[in-house]
C-alpha cells in the first residue's frame, strides 16, 4: 500500500538531468486572473437557456482585475458558467451603487438603483409637483368652503321655515278670533302637577265632616309644679299668676273644643273594637329548593322501592 504523502521519488537508471533543457516561456500579457470561490451576489436569468440562478449559489469563478477605477477604488470582474448550459456569465463590482453590475451572459432580475434613479427628480419636475400639490390644496379648501356654505344655507332655510310656520299659525288664530300665544307645554304640565299635589294635601287635612282639622299642642311642662319649690314654699307672687293663666287657657280650650269637633271621637267611631282585629302570626316557612335538574332537562329516575 502506497503512502499518503510521497517523500521519495523514483528516478530511472538511465535518467540524465543534463538532458533537460530550461525553456523560458513568454510572460502573460493582460490583466491578472485568479480563481476564487464565490456566491452569486444577485438572482439572475441566463440569456442562453433561460435558467434562473438564485442569489447565494456557489461558483468557482475567475477573478480579473480591470484597469477601471472609481475614485481610486479598483473594479473587479468575475467569470462564472451557467449551471445548465455552461454559458459564460460575466459581472463586475459597482462601487458607485455599492452593488454588482451584470455585463453579459445573464440578465439581472431586479436592479435597486433603477428605482433610485426614477425617484430622483429634476428641478422642473419638482416645480411641477409643487404646483400640482398647491392646486390640489386649493381645490380641497374650495370644497370645504362650499360644504360649509351649503350647511349654513340649510340652517338658514330651516329657521325661515319655522318662522313662516309660526307666523301662519298666529295669523290663523287672529282670523278665528282667538289669542294665539305660544304655550310652553312643560310649564303647563308642571302647574297641573302642583295643583293636583295641593288638592291632595288639602283633602288629607279635612275631617269626616269636611272641616279642617287643627292640632292642639298642650304644654304639660308648664302645668307640672316643681316638687322642690312646693316643699320650700316657692315664690308667693308667681303662684296666683300661674293658676290664673292655667284657668284662662283651660277656658279657651273648652270654648274651642265646643266649636271644633274632636278628631279623636271621629277616629274612635271609625275604628273597630280591638277584639275584632286579628292578631298577626309569625310562622316560619321552609324555603322551597330550586330544581336545577329540571331546568337543565335532566329527568329524575323513579325510586325502586
Amino acid at each position: 500500500m502506497s503512502e499518503r504523502k510521497v517523500l521519495t521519488k523514483y528516478y530511472p537508471p538511465d535518467f540524465d538531468p543534463s538532458k533537460i533543457q530550461r525553456v523560458k516561456g513568454s510572460k502573460k500579457v493582460g490583466p491578472l486572473m485568479q480563481t476564487v470561490r464565490l456566491m452569486a451576489p444577485f438572482s439572475m436569468k441566463c440569456t442562453s437557456c433561460g435558467e434562473f440562478i438564485y442569489k447565494g449559489r456557489k461558483f468557482n469563478a475567475r477573478k480579473e482585475t480591470t484597469d477601471e477605477k472609481y475614485y481610486a477604488i479598483t473594479i473587479f470582474r468575475f467569470y462564472i458558467r451557467c449551471t445548465r448550459c455552461s454559458a459564460e456569465i460575466t459581472f463586475k463590482t459597482d462601487p458607485k451603487n455599492m452593488d454588482y453590475m451584470c455585463e453579459k451572459g445573464a440578465k439581472r432580475n431586479f436592479e435597486p438603483w433603477r428605482e433610485a434613479k426614477l425617484a430622483e427628480e429634476t428641478e422642473e419636475e419638482r416645480l411641477d409637483r409643487l404646483e400640482r400639490e398647491e392646486a390640489e390644496r386649493d381645490a380641497m379648501k374650495e370644497l370645504e368652503a362650499k360644504t360649509l356654505d351649503a350647511k349654513t344655507e340649510m340652517q338658514i332655510a330651516d329657521a325661515l321655515d319655522e318662522i313662516r310656520t309660526r307666523n301662519a299659525r298666529i295669523e290663523r288664530g287672529e282670523k278665528d278670533g282667538a289669542d294665539a300665544t305660544v304655550v310652553d307645554h312643560k310649564d303647563t304640565e308642571r302647574e297641573r302637577q302642583e295643583a293636583e299635589d295641593a288638592e291632595a294635601a288639602r283633602r288629607a287635612f279635612l275631617g269626616a265632616g269636611g272641616e279642617k282639622v287643627r292640632r292642639l299642642v298642650e304644654d304639660d311642662e308648664g302645668e307640672e309644679e316643681d316638687p322642690q319649690q312646693a316643699a320650700n314654699g316657692g315664690p308667693s307672687a308667681s303662684a296666683p299668676t300661674a293658676s290664673s293663666s292655667f284657668a284662662s287657657s283651660s277656658s279657651s280650650a273648652q270654648a274651642s273644643s265646643s266649636r271644633i269637633p274632636s278628631p279623636t271621637k271621629s277616629a274612635a267611631a271609625l275604628m273597630p273594637p280591638p277584639s275584632s282585629i286579628p292578631l298577626p302570626t309569625f310562622a316560619r316557612k321552609p324555603k322551597k329548593k330550586t330544581d336545577f335538574g329540571a331546568k337543565l332537562g335532566i329527568k329524575k329516575k323513579a325510586p325502586l322501592v
